[in-house]
Order: structure tokens, then sequence, then C-alpha cells
């Protein structure tokens, strides 16, 4: 398409995700599921492009204008999902959020996942386009995990990981990973790595035989969980959060 042939303003999905609405693919279900309107019109495509967001509603509710970006860091405990709910009732991270932020915080999303048994630095977001900025394997954000492991393993294998490793077919990018300290088979690695995949840390580990007793994400990008007391969640301040987004690809 050429630049006089493409349509002013964006897409809808960009829009709404803009607006902490959901992630844009969220947004493209809920087009699906005819839940969201222009006026009296169901919006039919995700290829719908607007100059503002005026007259669109979510499930019957008028969108609100987009707030400035926010970001906030929560020092996720085991024992939760990364889910907004869980069908079978195990408790989620807004269960533990709705008691560590304040009151008038906006819908946040989570950046990235942590699975039900890994603890640590979970980012979260109003802000649904920064959330798929910062999740996209092309953007290079680096996330640093300590595993604390069991069994035999040599810094010479766990250097051999910055050439990447295939597992049952999956292959994994580079990852930088170092022995802290040992005590007899008892070890604790420092793992970083910019893609992120499904239980990927847990997985390599396991790949080098070793069994992983505990994984805590340490950092996400430039923000560490420093002393972040578990179960608790902070803003991040504004002037750094353009301060990192100016340093992104």
């Amino acid at each position: 398409m050429s630049k006089e042939e493409r349509p002013e303003g964006d897409r809808i999905a960009k829009l709404l995700a803009r607006a902490g609405v959901a992630s844009r693919r969220e947004i493209e279900r809920m087009i699906d599921d005819r839940r969201i309107k222009i006026g009296d019109e169901f919006v039919t495509t995700p290829a719908t492009f607007l100059t503002s967001l005026k007259g669109v509603t979510v499930d019957g509710k008028p969108v609100a204008k987009p707030e400035r970006t926010r970001l906030f860091a929560f020092h996720k405990p085991t024992g939760l999902l990364t889910a907004e709910r869980d069908f079978s009732g195990r408790p989620t991270i807004y269960t533990a959020l709705r008691n560590a932020l304040p009151k008038d915080t906006p819908r946040l999303m989570p950046i990235g996942r942590l699975d039900m048994n890994t603890e640590g630095l979970l980012l979260l977001t109003n802000d649904g386009e920064f959330k798929r900025l910062l999740e996209l394997p092309a953007t290079e954000v680096s996330r640093t995990y300590r595993a604390r492991t069991f069994g035999d393993v040599s810094q010479e294998q766990l250097e051999s990981l910055m050439d990447g490793i295939e597992i049952e077919g999956m292959r994994y990018a580079p990852i930088d990973a170092n022995l802290e300290r040992r005590t007899g088979r008892n070890q604790w690695i420092e793992l970083s790595l910019a893609e992120g995949k499904n239980r990927e840390v847990r997985r390599v580990l396991e790949h080098l035989g070793l069994e992983v007793s505990r994984l805590i994400r340490t950092a996400y990008g430039p923000f560490g969980l420093a002393d972040l007391p578990r179960g608790a969640a902070q803003e991040i301040r504004k002037e750094d959060i353009e301060r990192f987004r100016s340093s992104l690809k």
C-alpha cells in the first residue's frame, strides 16, 4: 500500500492497547467475540483505522482517553498464576496486587510471564503497546534469573549455552550463564537471556541434567528486584521509563 493509499490514523487494536484495554492479541479476540463497537456497529476486523477512540465502546462501556504510560515492579511470590483469572480457582497475581497497589491504579497487564513456581520481578503496565515492545524478541530486552539447582555442571557447560541450544526441536537463543557458588552438588547459577520462551530457563537447566529447586527473576532490562519485599509492588519513575524507552531498538 502506498503512502497515498494508507488510511489515516492507527489500527483500532493498537489504539485500544495503548488505552490499556488489553493486548493487541486479546483485542483481536474481543473483536471476534463481537465485544467492540463504534457507535451502534460492531467492529468486524482489526484492520479498522481510527484517528481517535471517540464513540468506541467495549462491552457497552466507552473507552477512556489513554493515560500516560505507567510501569510497576511486583515481587511475585511462588504459588500465583500470571493470569487475570483461573477457572479452577487457583490464586493469581491479581489476588496479591489488590493489596499491593494503590486503589486508584489503572488496569495493569503483565509484561511476559512467570510460571506458578517461579518468583521474582514481574513488570506490569497500563500500556498494551509498551507491553508488546518489551516482550518482542527483536527488542532484545535482557531478563536475568538466579536458579538454585542440584546436580553436576561445569562452567564450561554453562558457557556453551552462548552458542544457543536445541531441545526436542525447540531452538533457544544464546544464554549467558555463570556458576555463582557451589556447596557439594548444590549450586546457584545466574542466567541472562533476551528471548524468554515458555519455561526456557527450567528446560535448559534440566537438559543439562540439573534439578531446579528455586528460580528467581532478578531483573528485566534495567529494572531490578533490588530489596522490594515479596508480594509488594512499586511504581517506576516516569523519567526511568522514558530513559529506557529511548534506549530500545
